[in-house]
Parts: C-alpha cells; sequence; structure tokens
C-alpha cells in the first residue's frame, strides 16, 4: 500500500493516484481488435450468403482504409492504437494524444479514404488494359465505399472533417451538426430498409448525451478550481480524488463506491480512471489557416468527385 502524502488543510492525507499499467493493456487492444475482426467475418459471411469472395475484398477495402488512419494516426505519435470492426457497418481506429491539432487531425481523416479512392482509380485503369471484370468490380468497391465516407455527414470521414475544420469550437453549431446527420442517416437506415444502420445515430445520441453530461461536470469541477487541461499522468493525488468524488456522485453506476475520505482503492477503480480520463480535455490546436482550410476542402471535394469523372461508380450497386 502506498504511504499517505499529506495535503496542507486536509485533515486526512491522501493517498497516490492509482498508476495506468499501460504495457498491460496494450496486448488487450490488439486481442479486442482480432476479436472483432473474427465476427466481422462470420457475420459478412452469412449476411452476404455464404460468399467468402465478397467478403474478403470487402473485409481486405475496410482494413486498407482504416490502415491508412492507423498509419497517419501512429506518424503523429497517437497512443493505444487499435483497430476495431463492425460487423457490416465497417471499422473505426481508436487512439489517444492530449494535443490534437486541426492539421493532423484533417490530414488523419484524409489518410483513410484518398488512399483507397486512388488505389481504385489506379485498378480501374488496369482491369481496362488486361480486360479483368473481377479487377474492375474490385476497384468500384473500393471508389465507392470510400466516397461514401466522403460524404459531409457525422460521423463519417467527411463529416468529422468538416466538424473539425469548422465546428470545434462552436458548441451548439456542433450539436446541431450531429442532429441533423441522425436524423439524415435514420431517414437512409429506414426508407432503405437496412434498419441495423440505426446503430450509427444510436451511438451518435448516445456520445452526445455522455458528451453533455461530461460537460456538466466539467463546468463543476472547473469551478471548484480544478485544472481538466492536463493528462492523466499530470493530475495530482489530490486532483485525482476531488475528480473522482465527482464522478462517484454524478455517475450511477458507482453509487456503491465510497467517496474519499477515507482513501481507499474501490474494485472498480480501473473504471473509474476510464471515467476520468473522459473528462479530462484534449487542447485543440488551432494551426489552420482561412488558406490551409480551403486547400483541405478542395482536396476532400477533389477526391469526392474525382470517380465521377472517369465513371458513375454507382452502377455497380
Amino acid at each position: 500500500m502506498d504511504q499517505p502524502i499529506p495535503i496542507p488543510g486536509e485533515m486526512t492525507p491522501v493517498i497516490p493516484k492509482p498508476e495506468l499499467e499501460e504495457p498491460k493493456r496494450k496486448p488487450n487492444v490488439w486481442l479486442k481488435s482480432l476479436g472483432s475482426l473474427a465476427f466481422f467475418l462470420v457475420i459478412g459471411y452469412f449476411f452476404f450468403r455464404q460468399n467468402w469472395t465478397l467478403v474478403l475484398i470487402l473485409t481486405a477495402v475496410v482494413v486498407f482504409h482504416e490502415l491508412g488512419h492507423f498509419t497517419a494516426m501512429k506518424i503523429y505519435n497517437y497512443q493505444d492504437l487499435g483497430i476495431f470492426f463492425i460487423p457490416l457497418l465497417g471499422a473505426y481506429v481508436s487512439g489517444k494524444k492530449q494535443e490534437v491539432s486541426q492539421k493532423q487531425s484533417a490530414i488523419i481523416l484524409l489518410a483513410g479514404p484518398i488512399p483507397g479512392i486512388f488505389l481504385g482509380i489506379i485498378l480501374h485503369v488496369l482491369s481496362i488494359q488486361l480486360e479483368s471484370d473481377m479487377l474492375e468490380k474490385i476497384a468500384w468497391i473500393l471508389i465507392f465505399l470510400n466516397v461514401l465516407n466522403l460524404l459531409p455527414v457525422y460521423p463519417l470521414d467527411g463529416g468529422q472533417l468538416l466538424h473539425r475544420l469548422f465546428l470545434d469550437n462552436y458548441n451548439i453549431l456542433g450539436k446541431i451538426f450531429v442532429i441533423l446527420s441522425v436524423a439524415l442517416m435514420s431517414w437512409v437506415a429506414i426508407s432503405s430498409g437496412f434498419l441495423f444502420l440505426l446503430f450509427f445515430p444510436f451511438m451518435m445520441i448516445t456520445r452526445m448525451i455522455g458528451d453533455i453530461q461530461h460537460e456538466r461536470i466539467e463546468k463543476k469541477l472547473e469551478a471548484e478550481g480544478i485544472d481538466l487541461m492536463k493528462s492523466y499522468e499530470q493530475l495530482s493525488a489530490e486532483e485525482y480524488w476531488r475528480i473522482r468524488n465527482a464522478v462517484i456522485k454524478y455517475y450511477p453506476q458507482f453509487k456503491d463506491v465510497k467517496p474519499a475520505p477515507p482513501y481507499e482503492i474501490s474494485p472498480k477503480e480501473e473504471q473509474i480512471i476510464n471515467m476520468i480520463q473522459g473528462l479530462l480535455q484534449r487542447s485543440l490546436i488551432q494551426d489552420l489557416s482561412v488558406v490551409g482550410k480551403i486547400i483541405i476542402l478542395v482536396i476532400w471535394i477533389g477526391f469526392f468527385l474525382a470517380p465521377f469523372l472517369i465513371k458513375n461508380p454507382f452502377i455497380y450497386f
């Protein structure tokens, strides 16, 4: 047990905050990634009527797309990276970084769809030269899925790009944009009969509700003079236990955990630490000028329209 640290003004000295066990967590990320990939393949196999060829092509396209995001995040030193697959819907790359750059975020978001579209165009040209129907179909699957991801609808890459470039500093506008995206995706899911697409609107609403709850607690903590613009490692022992008490108070799943003092480690401490890490605010570095944003938009629009200048990709679907 760690020795208590006396804090001026405190009747009971607090114990040091729990340390993060990074080496033990990293392997779990990849185990979860492999598990989600296996589940993705099994569900796809039955959904596409046991057509392994189509399932493997779609999986390869999704993996290629996500590897673009993953590589860019790796270059920009994101931590705890992992790729997680959602059956019938796609995949996403998760990672952590305290300081989030607008320019880096734009590159990361475009690093998924742009290589896919570029490769699809190359395969399309090759398919004409080789007269290969299979190569042609793979080319347009690549193009179609990546162009779809550039649509300005949250949480697609295009929607996230628009949000990051223009709406991150405008909380109300950002929420309106998410609500409109939820409405559009819900309409597409219901009108097309692909009700499993409702997963995205459900997760977006759930996340927005969670964000609102986070914001409420953040305001209370900031009113108490606690600086949340820091990483977990930068938190002092006193700050940890004060934030922990707020988490216990406002999140029902921790109602059975005793607030400090006494300063005791709970069996739910790891979950509490994860919640605290979610409350700690990432700082967004506004490093894109107006000209920079225009360049990003031109690249975005250019790659969105490029396939249509070759041939209509939707004739294959």
